[in-house]
């Protein structure tokens, strides 16, 4: 039995008017490879939430499927509830959800300590309302207790 292989490609928000036109080139050249959908980052502790918003709309817009990250590092539920409100508003129906990193420096988790439970807060506040994709790592996640015993046993 042949696996069904599904292709997508990840962007950075650009945070120039040359980033913005340089995405869209990189999006109609990467198209004819006919991904699913190019997903968009959520930076570090959701620094880039807006930005992240607005690259999917430009993408959209240009006739794209494009796809927004959602993180809950470093945030609360309200403002997970916020930001999933304004998805739905503008008809933004699939979501890659992640745990995501934090800021450097920074230790503040929010309310939310994984991407499994980030998916469980998304469906109980907006049921069906999204298809989410997850993000994770495909062995083990370097702070997870496993990989510090694996590989930092001394």
């Amino acid at each position: 039995m042949a696996r069904n292989t599904t292709l997508s490609f990840e962007f950075y928000p650009p945070q120039t008017q040359e980033g913005v036109t340089k995405l869209m080139q990189t999006a109609k050249e990467l198209n004819e490879y006919n991904p699913e959908f190019f997903s968009v980052t959520f930076g570090a502790g959701g620094s880039t939430k807006e930005k992240t918003l607005d690259t999917v709309l430009d993408l959209k817009k240009s006739g794209f499927n494009a796809t927004p990250h959602i993180s809950c590092i470093s945030s609360s539920k309200a403002e997970i509830k916020e930001l999933l409100d304004k998805y739905k508003s503008n008809k933004i129906n699939h979501l890659v959800a992640l745990r995501g990193d934090n800021p450097s420096g920074s230790i503040n988790f929010g309310e939310l300590n994984y991407a499994n439970e980030l998916v469980n807060f998304i469906k109980s506040e907006m049921g069906d309302t999204f298809k989410i994709d997850v993000g994770a790592y495909p062995e083990v996640h370097p702070e997870s207790e496993t990989c510090k015993t694996r590989f930092y046993k001394l």
